[in-house]
């Protein structure tokens, strides 16, 4: 039983035929022996040892024909060995050129002449000139005929000659005007009359007053607004409406009011697209909310009615009388300036001196509560300048308007 699964074990493994007739015969001697006498020993192995095999080139590969391969174990005929490429040269590490002297190539610098184009005289006449060929001096004469002709360009037919490029402008320091030395208020008024009168012009210009104020327009404490009334007027015609009815309405009338109206007037006003009829307003108090229809129109304007400047009153006629008479508001802008007319060129000098000093004499009226750490005038008023409408500006002295002032006030208390 032994004997069958060594047999089937070995048929598995390998399956040629003629390789298990040793096995049989094994199987069929253990059987006999197994009845017979003992087998004798098998034969002993004796080495065997091959000479060694010479080295052959390979042979040139037939592209035709199959390549020879080696079939069986036990073939004489030797593999065909496939040519070795050489293999690439190996580069220097920096490790081997430490120790190997001038291992690296030797890069010889090389220097290239200079070219220089000749001009078209230095060209000489019988043939080209030497290292330069006839198309490089061709190219470079017609550059120079190119940047001659740059320079001149032709304008309506007339050919002008293009300026040379100037170099980069340097900073130029900015040269300040020199400040002008404030005057007395009688020179002052001298003065911008004369320079009006040499300027002829198709109108009579204003006398005007540009006054800086130490106060700040941010706040609401330091706001600087009035209105008074010029003794002298303004010199121009004021166009006056009012708004009222009834009896108000004829008392305006009365007193040479150019507009007057109510309800109607406001409703005009708001459809007439912007375009107005009037310098001043005044209005009485049952007007003022109506009034809100028109603000946006008035207001930018500085024609809406005010209480503090006396144009929202019930005493019409009166205020109509004032505005005609010369009544003129003011205001400080957002730069703390205040802007204001104070009569025509043609006045003479003495009422000149009067309007103005009524003016600085409401102005010290207008002097903010909260503005601390001022005199009357000193930190107050910083600057007073006296103009025309398109003439120069003449500083003024503060103590010649502070003369001015009290002359106008002594005048009115009396």
């Amino acid at each position: 039983m032994a004997h069958l699964r060594l047999l089937l074990s070995h048929t598995r493994r390998h399956p040629h035929p003629h390789r298990l007739l040793p096995l049989f015969h094994f199987s069929s001697d253990a059987n006999s022996s197994s009845s017979s006498a003992p087998r004798p020993p098998p034969p002993p192995i004796k080495p065997v040892s091959y000479a060694p095999k010479p080295k052959q080139e390979a042979a040139p590969e037939d592209p035709a024909g199959p390549p020879t391969t080696n079939v069986g174990r036990d073939a004489q005929s030797p593999l065909p060995r496939r040519p070795q490429q050489p293999a690439p040269p190996r580069e220097w590490t920096r490790q081997d050129m430490r120790y190997v002297k001038d291992a690296a190539p030797v890069i010889s610098p090389v220097s290239y002449p200079s070219r220089v184009a000749p001009l078209p005289e230095d060209r000489p006449a019988g043939g080209d000139a030497e290292g330069v060929p006839e198309e490089g001096l061709r190219g470079e004469g017609e550059r120079i005929q190119m940047e001659a002709a740059r320079a001149t360009r032709n304008i309506f037919g007339m050919q002008v000659e293009e300026e040379e490029q100037v170099p980069y402008p340097t900073i130029i320091p900015v040269v300040k005007r020199p400040q002008k030395v404030a005057i007395d208020l009688v020179d002052a008024i001298r003065l911008v009359k004369t320079s009006a009168n040499e300027k002829k012009r198709n109108f009579v210009e204003t006398i005007e007053a540009h006054v800086m104020l130490g106060v700040d327009p941010r706040r609401g404490d330091q706001m600087v607004r009035g209105a008074l009334t010029l003794p002298h007027g303004t010199g121009k015609t004021v166009r006056v409406a009012v708004f009222a009815e009834g009896p108000a309405a004829d008392e305006a009338r009365a007193a040479g009011a150019d507009v007057v109206g109510g309800d109607e007037l406001i409703e005009e006003i708001r459809k007439g697209g912007g375009k107005l009829s009037f310098d001043k307003c005044i209005a009485t108090p049952m007007f003022m909310p109506r009034l809100s229809k028109v603000a946006r129109i008035l207001g930018p304007r500085g024609l809406m009615p005010n209480p503090k400047l006396g144009s929202v009153t019930n005493d019409v006629s009166g205020a109509v009388k004032a505005a005609k008479s010369g009544r003129v508001d003011f205001k400080i802008d957002k730069t703390a300036i205040v802007h204001v007319g104070l009569g025509k060129v043609n006045f003479s000098e003495e009422s000149l001196r009067e309007n103005i000093g009524a003016f600085v004499h409401a102005l010290l009226l207008a002097k903010p509560v909260g503005l601390k750490k001022t005199s009357k005038y000193v930190g107050y008023v910083k600057k007073f300048t006296l103009s025309s409408t398109m003439g120069p500006g003449f500083p003024v002295t503060i103590p010649s308007l502070s003369v001015a002032a009290d002359h106008y006030n002594k005048v009115q208390v009396s």
